[in-house]
This record gives structure tokens, sequence and C-alpha cells, in this order.
């Protein structure tokens, strides 16, 4: 088991969802932390600047942002810290994109506090790129397959809708109608 936090290890967590950080901070505080929230970019930034966090939990969709943006912004302010990112529609594209921006560790919501705090302690130093994705044994499905490609094309344009709906050679709203919807499952349950 991964160690807790020194006396009130400085967190951030940056999301626009008020309930989901504050049940958040209080979980994490209750686990060691000293816990500051932000639910916007600039907020995060001038808190960081101020505080100085080790660790960060940060939410993809932050309103109209879009978190992968803000993580090198966070890392030239505080070059040490730990960047757990979080979102409601994982996909392989945006979690190797989040990687590739320097985020430690990347987790799909819904997340309990102690999965939070084993993904921001883990000392391995986050997932490396053959360690990210285990290939499943069988072909994902198709509808799968399409989210994820439209995951990437979305991230490629920087989560710009109406980009990524011309390169996908598809109407907007059908791309907004595409994205409302959570990925499909790769293993159907068995019951």
């Amino acid at each position: 088991m991964n160690q807790l936090p020194g006396p009130a290890a400085p967190l951030l967590i940056v999301d626009d969802d008020p309930t989901f950080s504050r049940v958040l901070a209080r979980a994490l505080a209750s686990r060691g932390f000293e816990v500051l929230t932000a639910d916007n970019a600039i907020e995060a930034r001038a808190l960081a600047r101020r505080h100085q966090p080790r660790y960060c939990v940060l939410d993809l969709k932050l309103g109209d942002e879009n978190g992968l943006k803000l993580i090198p912004d966070l890392q030239a302010l505080v070059p040490e810290i730990r960047v757990l990112l979080l979102t409601g529609y994982a996909s392989i594209a945006t979690a190797v994109e989040a990687i590739k921006r320097g985020a430690h560790d990347y987790l799909a919501k819904p997340v309990d506090a102690d999965a939070v705090v084993r993904a921001l302690l883990d000392d391995d130093g986050g997932a490396g790129d053959d360690e990210l994705i285990d290939a499943p044994d069988a072909p994902l499905p198709l509808r799968r397959l399409e989210w994820e490609h439209i995951q990437r094309v979305l991230t490629e344009c920087d989560g710009n809708i109406s980009e990524t709906a011309r390169r996908l050679g598809m109407h907007r709203r059908t791309l907004q109608r595409k994205l409302g919807k959570h990925p499909v499952r790769e293993r159907p349950d068995e019951g």
C-alpha cells in the first residue's frame, strides 16, 4: 500500500462540478491532504502559482475548456506537480494524449477517493507507453472503435466540435449526439 502524504500535503482539485469537488475534497482532506478547489483554468493557475500544490486532480471537461490544455501550464508553474486527469468519457486516445502532455495518471469517472490517492501516490512514475493500454483478447466492437476514433480526432482538434465534425465528414449535431452518449462497453456483462 502507498504511504499517505506528509502533513497537509497540498492538493488542487480542478473540476466544474461543485458537488463532485466538494465530496472529493472532503474525502481527500480526511486522508491527509490540504485541499484547494478551482472550477476553471484561470482560478487553477492562480491557486497553483500561490500555493504550489504537490498534487492535482484535473477534470478533462471544464465547461467549455479542455483540461488537457491546462496540464503543461500547471507543470510550468509547479514543475514537480503530479497531475491525475479524470473524465466521464474515457477513451484510449484521450488517455494517451493526457500522458503525453504530462499527466501522471488517468482515471475514468466515477472514481472513489481511494483510487485517486493510489494514483497520486503511485511511485512508478505513471504508466509507461507500453503499460498504458492492455490489448483486449477479442477485437473491440465496431461502435467502440468508432468512439475511440472520434475521441482521437476530437483530441487532435483541441476539443473543437465543428472542426472535428468536418474532419470526420459528419454533421455537427450528429457528432454532438455521439459525444453525448457514454462509450460502448468492451465486453457485454455476463448474466
